[in-house]
């Protein structure tokens, strides 16, 4: 599959979008286990015309993680041709990706994300002025199948999806990826997988069409390709306390030990507190790096499944939510090892 002329191989797994998830040390980590390619956290447009530092850092990048795209959103054309130009010029990224399916109120309620789903003649606006604002730049576009299930079904029977997925191939972008749910169903519910495959099916779309939604295995992914025939599938929450997915996925004939991945959590976390270390608005507010890093990846450590099934176990994992330093982390990590081992003999 390629974008553009990124070559991503034969049947890649994608690490999704995510605030406050796919930082750069997530997506480093990601990279390292396997996933073809990995996004950034969305940034508003309106926040990159103003020059906001959050949002301006969030446009970082290291060589060692591309092809790397990163995401905007925005309900304005305006704002958004600008921001593209910004994100294009300070971050070089291998793909600009608009966000038209985040469900979130604070998004979709101001009309920005999935909210542009009600607003079509936007969507298709916003889309021709990005891909003319950055035309050595692929981009791409995330949504969903339809704002809620009342317009899944055009007038005349036509898939809502089907229709959009041409009318974004005409304005110009290089990759559509699906997420199997409307905005009303929020993160509930099964992904429908059927709509995706027929935006594949369809013999006038000639973009690549990455489905997304569900996948949380390396089988589901490999029925994803084979029931629907896309070209790439995208992983969201499954990846939360489990990176080692994509190499699931990339390599199931070989599969990780258990302290291979106790490792890997552990290695996640020290990545986690290196980058909080870098970042210069936790030095300007005088935040503790280790603290800071602690902090945001202690919901991985929390979901991760490795740790479900041990009897018991509450108090261990509220003490690891409650954790401040690195050693009191690891020390509790290597507590559940040794309980997960206990199990198995």
């Amino acid at each position: 599959m390629t974008i553009g002329t990124i070559d991503l191989g034969s049947r890649p797994v994608l690490l999704a979008p995510m605030e406050d998830v796919t930082d750069i040390g997530f997506r480093l980590l990601c990279r390292q286990m396997g996933a073809a390619m990995v996004y950034s956290e969305f940034v508003s447009s309106d926040a990159l015309v103003r020059l906001v530092n959050k949002s301006l850092l969030k446009l970082q990048i290291c060589p060692e993680e591309r092809p790397v795209a990163i995401q905007i959103y925005g309900k304005e054309v305006d704002a958004m041709r600008e921001a593209a130009r910004i994100v294009v010029e300070q971050a070089h990224p291998d793909v600009l990706d608009i966000n038209f399916g985040c469900p979130v109120k604070k998004v979709a309620g101001k009309g920005a994300g999935a909210g542009m789903l009600q607003n079509v003649p936007g969507i298709i606006a916003i889309t021709k002025a990005v891909v003319e604002a950055v035309p050595d730049t692929p981009v791409t576009v995330k949504t969903r199948l339809a704002w809620d299930e009342k317009h899944l079904l055009l007038p005349d029977g036509t898939p809502f999806i089907v229709d959009l997925a041409e009318r974004l191939q005409d304005c110009g972008i290089q990759a559509l990826t699906i997420h199997g749910r409307t905005r009303a169903q929020m993160y509930t519910g099964e992904a429908d997988w059927t709509y995706i495959g027929q935006v594949k099916a369809n013999p006038r779309m000639h973009i690549p069409i990455i489905g997304n939604g569900d996948i949380a295995s390396a089988e589901q992914a490999r029925q994803a390709f084979d029931r629907y025939g896309v070209d790439a599938v995208m992983i969201g929450r499954a990846t939360f306390g489990r990176p080692w997915i994509f190499h699931e996925t990339a390599h199931p004939e070989q599969p990780l030990s258990l302290d291979e991945k106790i490792d890997i959590l552990k290695q996640q976390v020290l990545i986690s507190i290196d980058r909080a270390a870098q970042n210069p608005l936790n030095a300007k507010y005088g935040k503790s790096p280790e603290l800071c890093g602690i902090l945001h990846v202690r919901r991985h450590l929390a979901a991760t499944p490795l740790f479900k099934g041990i009897p018991n176990y509450r108090e261990t994992r509220i003490a690891m939510l409650r954790a401040e330093t690195k050693e009191a982390v690891f020390a509790l990590i290597e507590q559940t090892r040794q309980m997960l081992k206990d199990i198995k003999e």
